[in-house]
């Protein structure tokens, strides 16, 4: 067989992102030397089953968006949810407020334990008709899970917003405050597909809304109260995810929620954050959570670029180490190596690859769409979204991040596979899946500042393909 033959006997269809301007541009040519690289696809050796990739609704992202035109709203909503956009599949919300709120509110704020004046009125101006627009523009559909960042201060030993203790006495309460919310937005023609249990139940330095449990006292939360409530309220089938919170903690917390079977009944997974780190991915954690309970989901439920100021129309800052995050000024001494300055897309890309070589099965992005100053947020947390708009000028900035999650949402469809793959170029980063319609997806991550070469093998086939310095491609195999 000719060279020429060998190289075009695998039919692929290669999309880029890099610093040098490509947008998930098709690339049809490739500059090819002699020494390259080698890429082997084993698709016969399968790990997770993928549940989905996307972003949160939040009040905040549903409220900059209701200050655009409809032009341009539509335009995000498609850019998120079409299929031809990003396509999410799998997206969070917030129960009563969070950070990302124009204000503190509750669904429940009278002290009643019966909860009778349960009402989402909150969500009805801004956040439900962003998820109902995200529902008109998804051709496969999406789903939805919800997390709480605290319950009202009158359940809590604290009787605060932030920090403190759900009290023994309202845990019924509690489990009836999820059952009445799934009740709230049937009847808005929203399917809640599952929950978090708490959002960051370790607190967050007593910055905004919180509530902190143990392992212990959300697993008896979880074995005694809201699972069984769901259930006998017919939401047995809804997912609940333990933890919620940096990978550094997941050992403790695994250890206890499936430590046998009446604790894990409930449970179908553990949700984690990323903010533990800038560029480590804690792979150790990773892999003992999900030896821990294989047969249970392993979701990456809430990262951003943090404390900073979005960069307005300036892909190239994307692209460099210039972020810094929260633990570049907080981290305690002995943890400040884990905060080195990032490049915003190197810090995504490398912990979706990094997720999805060690067990993870789904990845969701926070807010999906802030303003310039990357708010609104009541305490000035402010952060970064893929999406950044310009109310007052009406203007829209997809940033490199937003290609960057694309790369994965887009191609990687639920109930795909991630398969093995053989890299020999240790400074290139690759993950695969194959997809329920038999197209694998390769994703490649060159973080390097030269141009790569490499060889795709599937079985006997292959392609050569050259790939950017600093670029990400998704390379689509159908055949």
């Amino acid at each position: 067989m000719s060279a020429c033959a060998k190289e075009q006997s695998l039919e692929v269809a290669v999309y880029e992102t890099s610093a040098s301007g490509n947008k998930l541009t098709k690339v049809t040519e490739f500059s090819i030397s002699e020494t390259k690289a080698s890429i082997r696809l084993n698709p016969e050796k399968t790990y997770q089953t993928i549940t989905g990739f996307g972003g949160a609704f939040t009040e905040s992202s549903a409220y900059v968006l209701n200050k655009l035109s409809i032009k341009n709203r539509n335009k995000i909503i498609k850019g998120y949810f079409g299929k031809e956009g990003a396509n999410y599949s799998l997206t969070r919300t917030h129960m009563n407020s969070c950070d990302f709120s124009l204000s503190q509110y509750s669904y429940t704020p009278s002290e009643d334990k019966e909860l009778k004046d349960f009402s989402v009125k909150e969500d009805m101006d801004d956040l439900i008709p962003m998820i109902k627009e995200a529902m008109a523009a998804s051709e496969d559909g999406f789903k939805i899970f919800a997390s709480p960042w605290t319950a009202p201060p009158w359940m809590k030993d604290n009787k605060n917003w932030v920090g403190g203790k759900l009290l023994p006495e309202y845990y019924d309460t509690w489990a009836l405050f999820f059952s009445k919310y799934l009740d709230a937005y049937k009847e808005q023609g929203i399917d809640i597909w599952g929950f978090t249990v708490e959002n960051e139940p370790h607190g967050n330095g007593d910055n905004w809304e919180s509530m902190h449990f143990t392992p212990e006292e959300m697993t008896d939360f979880v074995q005694h109260h809201l699972g069984p409530k769901l259930e006998a309220d017919g939401y047995g089938d809804k997912i609940i995810l333990g933890y919620d919170q940096n990978r550094a903690g997941l050992k403790e917390w695994v250890d206890v929620m499936y430590k046998d079977e009446a604790s894990s009944k409930y449970y179908d997974g553990t949700a984690i954050h990323w903010y533990e780190s800038t560029y480590e991915i804690f792979p150790e954690a990773l892999q003992y959570a999900h030896n821990k309970a294989p047969n249970k989901l392993l979701i990456e439920t809430e990262g951003c670029v943090d404390s900073e100021v979005p960069k307005w129309q300036d892909d190239q800052w994307y692209w460099s180490k210039e972020a810094t995050d929260w633990g570049w000024d907080w981290a305690a001494e002995d943890e400040k190596y884990l905060h080195p300055k990032y490049a915003p897309v190197h810090r995504y890309a490398r912990d979706i690859i990094g997720c999805l070589n060690n067990w993870v099965d789904g990845w969701v992005d926070w807010n999906m769409v802030l303003d310039k100053q990357g708010g609104p947020n009541w305490f000035k947390n402010w952060c970064v979204a893929p999406v950044i708009v310009d109310p007052d000028n009406d203007e829209v900035y997809f940033t490199p991040l937003y290609y960057t999650m694309a790369h994965f949402s887009k191609y990687i469809r639920p109930e795909a596979k991630v398969i093995d793959v053989e890299n020999s170029d240790e400074k290139v980063m690759v993950t695969a899946a194959k997809n329920p319609d038999g197209s694998i997806a390769v994703v490649v991550f060159n973080p390097t500042e030269e141009a790569k070469q490499f060889s795709l093998f599937l079985g006997e086939k292959s392609k050569d393909i050259s790939i950017n310095a600093q670029a990400i491609q998704t390379i689509v195999l159908t055949n």
